[in-house]
């Protein structure tokens, strides 16, 4: 049966709560008022549709349908990147351009957040009877460590089966370890740089940098430009800070400690070949290093690293080889956030009933894959994955200038989500 199609009624109201939500300006690292206001905003639109509600502490929160079986989850985060530079399109609204829809978070992840309730609503207007209790939960910083999550799992249950449409299709088995560290020198030996700024978040590729040196005992200013991408998959970026570190170091000896280290033990690599960190497995591939965010002035001088490490690998043994690098520079390393590996049978319940989704709605059945990306699954105790939204052949520039889906392919997302929530709503575990 596909039920999946049922959502197709409604796409003018998907988009025009889409469109409301994107306009809500919830960058969880610049305006954490603005993600409780988003929150508030989808527990609303639920109460409307006649659903259950509850707000954990302003973080999280979950919209309820059924009360009996096993515990049923679909995650998706409100929070959102900060926009950046060089979009065609206003990014805090909805544009439909081309047969795409844009917007900040319009893939990731507030189109499929939106989606989600429209899950619910629809099977609560069929008046299907459920053998279980599904929750859609919405998060508020995922983009910053999903804390929204840890707070959400003290005060509720873990799902005892669940998904995150927070990735791509076909179903993601496998998550690379996240470690995410600052790099800081403490005695500021900057030498000739008086400020240099580059980045916006850790887990982005930044794509502009600026720097204000002396040089023959003038002030000059460099900007370099580059192209944004998520840190995940720093290849699709080009990386303003390097770029700009090196275009400084022509014309001078010595840039410092910080500068130097990102030199001689980063540079243009994105395997962390110099760091000695360097390492693959077969599940999940090779390991990626972005350098992200640069701070040098006269109150601090730092940089980020976002290292997404293969799933059978040791996070600590990387974390150390760091640390042994950064003290022959005498640079201080502290963890921003650190999160192990999800790996995850091929045969477990969850994929078997994604897989059966999936196949109900494309005709065909999904590619199992691994990601460095980071999603809530990791936060799942094993019991759920990342499933959708976009499709491997949409270029949706996630975390990038004119992030987009096409909305034929949003929608046929859609449909899977539907067919996959029925499923989990009304058959046995």
């Amino acid at each position: 049966m596909n039920f999946g199609e049922n959502i197709l009624k409604y796409k003018d109201d998907i988009l025009k709560d889409l469109k409301q939500l994107l306009e809500i300006k919830s960058v969880s690292q610049e305006n954490p008022e603005e993600c409780k206001k988003a929150l508030d905003f989808i527990l609303k639109r639920a109460r409307d549709f006649g659903l259950i509600t509850k707000n954990i502490k302003g973080k999280a929160g979950h919209v309820q349908l059924g009360n009996g079986g096993k515990l049923c989850g679909v995650l998706t985060h409100l929070d959102v990147v900060p926009a950046g530079k060089n979009w065609s399109v206003e990014p805090f609204t909805l544009t439909k351009k081309n047969g795409r829809l844009y917007g900040r978070g319009v893939d990731d992840d507030k189109g499929a957040s939106i989606v989600d309730l429209y899950c619910l609503k629809i099977l609560k207007d069929s008046n299907i009877t459920g053998k279980n209790t599904v929750r859609c939960i919405f998060g508020t910083d995922e983009e910053i460590g999903m804390s929204d999550m840890e707070t959400y799992f003290e005060n509720e249950p873990l799902p005892d089966i669940s998904f995150t449409p927070d990735s791509d299709y076909g179903i993601c088995f496998a998550e690379k370890g996240i470690l995410q560290i600052k790099i800081s020198d403490d005695k500021n030996d900057r030498k000739i740089i008086k400020n240099f700024t580059s980045g916006s978040a850790v887990n982005a590729v930044p794509d502009e940098a600026k720097a204000i040196y002396y040089s023959n005992n003038e002030l000059k200013e460099e900007i370099c430009y580059g192209r944004a991408s998520h840190a995940c998959e720093p290849y699709k970026g080009k990386n303003a800070s390097t770029k700009l570190i090196m275009l400084l170091k022509k014309n001078n000896s010595d840039l410092g400690n910080l500068c130097n280290f990102i030199l001689d033990k980063i540079a243009n690599e994105l395997d962390g070949n110099s760091l000695g960190i360097k390492t693959s497995d077969e599940p999940s591939g090779e390991l990626t290093c972005n350098l992200g965010k640069i701070r040098i002035n006269d109150n601090e001088s730092y940089f980020t690293l976002d290292i997404r490490y293969p799933v059978t690998k040791n996070g600590d043994e990387i974390l150390n080889k760091i640390i042994t690098n950064a003290e022959e520079y005498s640079l201080s390393v502290e963890i921003i956030h650190h999160a192990p590996p999800l790996y995850l049978p091929k045969d477990s319940e969850i994929i078997r009933l994604l897989s059966s989704a999936y196949e109900d709605i494309v005709h065909k059945k999904p590619k199992l894959y691994s990601t460095g990306g980071g999603t809530y699954a990791r936060m799942l105790g094993s019991k759920g994955v990342a499933f959708g939204p976009a499709f491997p052949d949409d270029n949706v520039n996630m975390h990038n200038a004119d992030e987009s889906i096409n909305e034929e392919n949003f929608f046929k997302h859609a449909q899977i989500c539907l067919q996959a929530v029925y499923k989990m709503y009304t058959q046995d575990f």
